[in-house]
């Protein structure tokens, strides 16, 4: 199939298939015309591709998985590779939240001491 096929039937952009390909995570022949050609098993590996990337991890994360990426990696036991990615990048995101919500706070308390009587929603 075309990348544009795959792309609809992944509902994942040309472009971020292209940049798929380019991490290694997904490969194509070409046609004599210089089209894309990818095989039925890459609808798989790009959904996925997009779950491991929907739970949070990065590209260079997911091409730990590229062994098992053609699989059911949803229902697949954890490896021990997989859980110590994972966490790492729990750690990696976790302290970004806590980054961001002392930004938050910091900004919030800011605003209160210069319009203590604006109408200001605290979430």
């Amino acid at each position: 199939m075309r990348i544009g096929e795959l792309a609809r039937r992944t509902g994942v952009s040309a472009r971020a298939l292209r940049h798929y390909e380019k991490a290694g995570l997904v490969t194509s022949s070409r046609a004599a015309n210089g089209y894309r050609l990818y095989e039925e098993g890459a609808v798989t590996r790009v959904a996925n591709i997009r779950y491991l990337l929907d739970a949070g991890l990065t590209l260079e994360d997911v091409s730990a998985f590229r062994s098992c990426l053609d699989g059911d990696v949803s229902s697949a036991p954890p490896s021990a590779l997989g859980l110590e990615i994972a966490r790492e990048r729990l750690a990696v995101l976790d302290a970004r939240i806590a980054a961001q919500t002392a930004a938050r706070d910091r900004l919030a308390r800011a605003l209160e001491a210069k319009a203590p009587k604006a109408e200001y929603v605290r979430t």
